[in-house]
């Protein structure tokens, strides 16, 4: 049989056990911990199933100070909100890294720098406080020419490759939608699809709002009237970055697992 590594982690040594544990719970957030010994000599602190032992060693920790360990994290901007309100000694701050990461550094009681780490950051201008009173959130399909533009300018559509009758295929199946216009001109400036079987299930699909038009209340106003539109108990579902997680939760949506596929034509068809 195949040996299969399941888990990896760190052991630092340090000064006091029981002083570190209680620091990397009051001040890092890990809830768990487990102790060894009277007085203890060993222990650890666990996080959701990521876990950090110490060894008592005060002659090794003190020639160790300064090195580090890198900590994967999901929902990274929320932990490092976590972080500052509890004083823990930021030594580089939250900022998207060239390696395509975003990340933070903080330094413990003991001198070991933790790596927070994890998707890149999207850095939003604060949304206005409500929602201008020129736009208005109408239900119905955006027809393919504005979906087009819509989805150009978040960058999720090829000018080249995406053309008016495929979106206009794409829009057929489409059970409820919004659209955000500007009273004003008639332009649209977002929309907002809901696919499903009308019954047990429903999938929101392409929430867009044009970049010249996003950090004015037009995504969380088209999201709020798509989901009057569901009946009361059925299933509803997204797929979304992690950066816009908190967005959705707003809506009652909460993580989960699941699973993706894309099926591509291979490059020599």
């Amino acid at each position: 049989m195949t040996p299969t590594i399941v888990h990896v982690e760190p052991v630092l040594t340090v000064h006091s056990v029981e002083e570190t544990i209680k620091y990397w719970q009051e001040v890092f957030g890990f809830p768990d911990k487990w102790m060894w010994g009277d007085p203890p000599t060993h222990g650890a602190v666990s996080w959701h199933g990521a876990q950090v032992q110490f060894s008592h060693d005060p002659s090794l920790a003190a020639t160790s100070r300064g090195n580090a360990i890198f900590v994967r994290v999901r929902q990274l901007e929320t932990l490092y909100d976590f972080h500052k309100e509890k004083g823990a000694d930021i030594v580089a701050p939250l900022e998207n890294k060239p390696w395509g990461m975003a990340g933070y550094t903080v330094r413990d009681l003991n001198g070991y720098y933790i790596d927070f780490g994890g998707q890149t950051i999207t850095i939003r201008q604060k949304s206005q406080s409500s929602l201008p009173s020129y736009i208005q959130v109408l239900k119905r399909t955006p027809t393919p020419e504005e979906f087009r533009r819509l989805a150009i300018s978040v960058g999720w559509a090829d000018p080249e490759r995406d053309r008016l009758d495929k979106i206009a295929a794409m829009l057929d199946p489409v059970i409820h939608s919004v659209v955000a216009v500007n009273g004003d001109t008639g332009e649209a400036v977002g929309c907002a699809l809901l696919l499903g079987d009308k019954v047990t299930f429903y999938y929101v699909k392409d929430v867009m709002v044009h970049p010249d038009w996003q950090g004015k209340r037009i995504g969380t106003a088209m999201m709020k009237t798509l989901i009057d539109l569901v009946d009361d108990d059925i299933m509803v579902t997204l797929i979304s970055g992690e950066d816009l997680a908190s967005f959705y939760q707003q809506f009652d949506f909460i993580p989960t697992f699941g699973m993706i596929r894309f099926k591509r034509i291979s490059d020599d068809k």
